[in-house]
């Protein structure tokens, strides 16, 4: 079996391997293709790849290319985790929403945007390759961010390629939720035996439910992460908001909710977040060229994606040996949420088995969570229409409905900086 993962040259790519490893008597890889466009980085991660492979007995070969065809050419898998532009267009994205006082973020408002112009057309032809190359019914396991936003443009552009996006954000706070349970309780628990009802969009969601082998504890977690908030010298949440929806907000949802704290934390920059992944990075690289090293370094939770590898392989070994698991990912609902359009790819918990990803129904969210939804499920929309035909209409009335957009006789102006800032990697706009 072969699996291929484009980006294989990211710093994240050691922790997958891991993942592989010890899931390789269930998971029966035979070839891992890591493909990326930047030889010096493959050539870096590829070897210390190998070097993990070789020192667990290589159960599986590693194969290093530049070639995308050839990558994903009789592919069972491909996961995608590229970054269009590299670690310096996201600082660009980052400043871009910071020079006109906008929340500027990578997956979130205008930065969030400038990332999916950027990355859409991208993934769109590794679906097209796969389309004619991988094997019939391969499955595109998407962790690119804004994950929910390019599955979007998946699934409208591309329905002949099966799909998904994923996010660790659900597995980590649902490792979490048992870490604080144990605490307080001291009840150990193993995650396989616990399931989180999260629903929203990718990095707009709302926690509500948390089974433990079957047993719905959601009003215990609620009483107790109330008392952790009003005990707290500076929470994360306002008691009162979490008290009113008995719910736990995704905490992207922080740029909705305190956008004025978020842009008062923009002024310290730098260095903004990406700026701190740079440095991360280099170290990481560094340590990942030491021919001794074997094992990813500790420094590698300091990048972000915890769990990363626990998400990917898990999801993968499930939909091989028809696991029929929960899985919290991203699809369209297919009428799952009734009285949402059926279309939309929502982030929601979803059985896992051989014959795909299908939706578990779930009730709908309040009018006070579902206003925000809609409004950037617009946005999303209008965005995937922009990235695929290069329509810079679509891009300014995507702009209008976004709720961290700009004021509406500032749109031109926050657009025609954007196109221009990522003009290299924008050419539908630029013909």
């Amino acid at each position: 079996m072969k699996v291929t993962v484009i980006g294989g040259g990211s710093s994240y790519t050691p922790e997958l391997i891991n993942g592989f490893l010890e899931r390789f008597y269930s998971f029966p890889l035979t070839e891992l293709w890591l493909m990326d466009i930047v030889p010096e980085r493959l050539e870096i991660v590829g070897r210390f790849a190998r070097r993990m492979v070789e020192a667990k007995g290589a159960p599986f070969k590693v194969v290093l290319t530049g070639d995308q065809r050839e990558a994903v050419a009789g592919s069972s898998y491909v996961i995608t985790q590229l970054r269009v532009g590299w670690m310096q267009a996201r600082r660009e994205d980052e400043y871009l929403g910071r020079r006109h006082g906008l929340i500027g973020q990578e997956t979130t408002g205008v930065g969030g945007m400038a990332k999916a112009l950027r990355t859409i057309p991208v993934i769109m032809k590794i679906a097209e390759d796969m389309q004619e190359l991988s094997r019939t019914n391969a499955l595109l396991v998407n962790f690119t961010n804004p994950a929910g936003l390019v599955t979007e443009a998946l699934a409208r552009y591309a329905p002949g390629v099966s799909s998904v996006g994923v996010c660790n954000v659900p597995i980590t706070t649902k490792m979490d939720l048992l870490q604080e349970l144990e605490q307080r309780s001291g009840i150990s628990v193993g995650p396989e035996l616990a399931e989180l009802n999260t629903l929203g969009l990718n990095h707009l969601s709302w926690h509500r439910g948390f089974t433990i082998d079957g047993e719905e504890i959601w009003p215990r977690i609620i009483e107790g992460y109330l008392v952790e908030l009003r005990e707290a010298e500076d929470p994360e949440w306002d008691s009162l908001t979490i008290e009113s929806l008995q719910m736990i907000p995704n905490y992207y949802l922080q740029y909705f909710y305190y956008t004025d704290r978020k842009l008062a934390t923009q002024e310290k920059w730098p260095p903004s977040r990406a700026e701190d992944v740079m440095t991360i990075e280099a170290e990481l690289l560094a340590q990942y060229a030491d021919p001794k090293v074997t094992e990813p370094p500790e420094g590698l939770m300091q990048r972000g994606g915890a769990y990363y590898s626990t998400v990917a392989t898990q999801l993968l070994n499930a939909h091989f040996n028809d696991l029929e698991e929960t899985h919290i990912v991203n699809v369209p609902h297919r009428g799952a949420v009734a009285g949402w359009p059926a279309d939309w790819v929502l982030e929601m918990p979803c059985t896992v088995g051989r014959g795909g990803i299908r939706p578990i129904p779930a009730d709908p969210l309040p009018p006070a969570c579902f206003g925000l939804l809609s409004a950037v499920k617009m946005y999303e929309i209008l965005t995937v229409e922009a990235a695929v035909h290069g329509d810079r209409n679509a891009a300014y009335q995507a702009l209008l409905a976004h709720p961290l957009g700009p004021a509406a006789d500032r749109v031109q102006e926050v657009l025609d900086d954007l196109l221009e800032t990522h003009r290299t990697y924008l050419p539908r706009f630029w013909d």
